[in-house]
Order: C-alpha cells, then sequence, then structure tokens
C-alpha cells in the first residue's frame, strides 16, 4: 500500500497548491471539532477531568479514524484507482500549505504598505499571542515563527502519517492537532481535561517536526552565507530551547538559516511569556523574510516528499529481500 499512499499525497499536494482550503468547500477539521467542542461541553466539569478527557481524545478517535477507514475501503472496493483518488482529497483536506502562505502574504502586504494596525489585525488571525502593541519586527516576527511551525504541524506531519497509514492515519494526526489547538493549553479549564490531547499530540509530532527541521536545513541552499555546518550547528543547538518539545525544531532551522533570531517575549491575553531566543540576529528582520520562510516551506516539502519516496523505496527493497 506504499505507492497507493505516496500517489495520494502526490494528489493531495496538487490539490493543495492549485485550490488551497476553499471556504465553501466542506472541511473534515470542522467536523473534528464540533465533536471535540461536544465533549468539552459534556464532559469538562465536575471531577475527574483528566480521566474525562482521556476517554474524550479516544473516543473522537475512534468516530474520526473509522469513518475515514470505511469511505476509503469501500472506494477501493469499487476501484483501485477510484481508492488513490479519494485517499488524495481526504489527504488534501489535512494539509494546508497554500493557506498558510496566503496568510502570511496577508500580513506581509499592508507591512509593504506601512499600515501597521492593519498588519496586527491580519496577524492576530494565525497567532494566539497578543498582537495589538506590536511593532513592525515583534509582526515580522510572529509570522515568521508560525509559518515555520506550521510547516510540520500543518503539512510535514500529516503527509509522514499519510505516508505510513494513508488519510485514515493523516486524520487520527488532524484530529489530535486540532484537539491540541481547542483544549491542550494550560489554562485552568483545560489543564486536566486536555492533558491528553497535549500529550499525545507531542508524541504524533516528535519523529515528523525533527525531520522537518532537517529538511529545511537541506532545502536551504542559496539562503544567505551561512554553511551548511552552522545551520545544523543553530538547529541542534537551539530547537531544544524552546517550551515545547517539538516547535522548535522548525523555528531554530530557520533562524539559522535566515540568520535572524526568533524567539523572546510574547503576552497573551495580556500575561508576558518570555521564551529563550532561537539564532543569532545577523541580520534584522524584515519583510522579506516572510516571503524567504514560505520559500523554505515549499522546498522543504518537496524535500521531505523525497524523503518519504526513498523511505518507501527502501521498505520495500528490505521486505522483497526478507
Amino acid at each position: 500500500m506504499i505507492i497507493e499512499h505516496f500517489t495520494a499525497i502526490i494528489i493531495a499536494l496538487i490539490l493543495d497548491r492549485i485550490i488551497g482550503d476553499p471556504h465553501w468547500l466542506p472541511h473534515p477539521v470542522r467536523v473534528m471539532g464540533a465533536f471535540i467542542a461536544y465533549f468539552d461541553k459534556q464532559l469538562n466539569n465536575g471531577k475527574h477531568r483528566k480521566i474525562k478527557g482521556i476517554i474524550s481524545i479516544v473516543l473522537i478517535l475512534i468516530i474520526i479514524v473509522t469513518l475515514s477507514y470505511l469511505l476509503v475501503f469501500f472506494s477501493y472496493s469499487i476501484h483501485h484507482w477510484l481508492g488513490i483518488v479519494i485517499e488524495g482529497i481526504l489527504i488534501f483536506t489535512t494539509i494546508a500549505a497554500k493557506n498558510l502562505k496566503d496568510s502570511a502574504y496577508e500580513v506581509k502586504k499592508p507591512l509593504e504598505e506601512n499600515n501597521i494596525t492593519y498588519a496586527r489585525e491580519k496577524l492576530s488571525w494565525i497567532v494566539g499571542r497578543d498582537t495589538d502593541k506590536l511593532n513592525e519586527a515583534e509582526i515580522i516576527r510572529g509570522t515568521v515563527e508560525t509559518v515555520a511551525e506550521n510547516t510540520s504541524d500543518g503539512i510535514t506531519a500529516p503527509l509522514f502519517f499519510a505516508f505510513i497509514g494513508g488519510a485514515p492515519l493523516a486524520f487520527l494526526y488532524r484530529t489530535v492537532n486540532t484537539a491540541d489547538s481547542m483544549i491542550g493549553n494550560k489554562s485552568e479549564k483545560y489543564i486536566d481535561f486536555g492533558w491528553a490531547a497535549a500529550r499525545l499530540d507531542d508524541v504524533l509530532n516528535y519523529i515528523p517536526s525533527r525531520l522537518t527541521g532537517i529538511s529545511m536545513i537541506i532545502s536551504s541552499i542559496g539562503f544567505n552565507e551561512a554553511s551548511f555546518k552552522e545551520k545544523f550547528a543553530t538547529l541542534f543547538r537551539d530547537a531544544r530551547k524552546h517550551p515545547s518539545p517539538n516547535s522548535g525544531w522548525c523555528e531554530a532551522a530557520i533562524a539559522g538559516i535566515l540568520c535572524i533570531q526568533l524567539g523572546g517575549v510574547n503576552y497573551y491575553k495580556g500575561v508576558k511569556s518570555e521564551r529563550p531566543t532561537m539564532g543569532q540576529a545577523l541580520l534584522p528582520l524584515q519583510t522579506e523574510h516572510i516571503e524567504d520562510t514560505t520559500v523554505i516551506m515549499y522546498r522543504t516539502i518537496l524535500v521531505f516528499t523525497i524523503i518519504l519516496a526513498i523511505g518507501g523505496l527502501l521498505f520495500d527493497v528490505a521486505i522483497t529481500r526478507s
């Protein structure tokens, strides 16, 4: 099935590049979100919230994965190529490269027009931090960090799981990631109920985030004068500084590639959050770095896909020889 999964991934990437995430298209993530919100409303109360959260995420995953598996199974039972196409369409709904690029450019454009107020507003649509007082450099930093982090969360990680287990496993990952974004924070309301979703998201992203950071460095030929050795040094030195066990790998990679510094002080609902810095500020943050980050994002997708293809080929060879 690896060949089928890889073919479906190529279909998904082509669809994303052409049409992205149109608002008129019914999106499975909304269904995932509806299930998560329902269980949150029904069970996130009283005692034993951590246990209730574990039960909730398990039940949601069973529902989502079963539905996606049945759709793929019946599609393949009708015709081999119908199954591949349907699987490609389903995987397409789990990735968001074009949407991520478009969102970044919606911040970049008002910055180029010196409209800081509108740039802050556009940034607030894609980040959780407070944006109403950010200067130009901080707006650029927020945009670059978001594109870097979501290169893994929103693109390569679902592709990784799609390669292993097709659309059902990609849906499993996307459900967990959606749950983490909705209930995985450490607020009083969710610190217990969202514990399982947050921990499971950390586990699922462990390998993809590291592969993505490495893929970013490999894809960075032609960016600035930093050598591969210097870029990898920044990656492995600074990735672990991030409070998330996984997000730092992409942010550190981008910092090393663009010779900029990321991290620092953020505010969330007025509460100050100080994060260690990643990379060295060899260059000042400029609007061009937003475009550079999206270029690296697309290059990373290509490198990551090639790595998946090589991995699949080696797996087939190993199976054949055994």
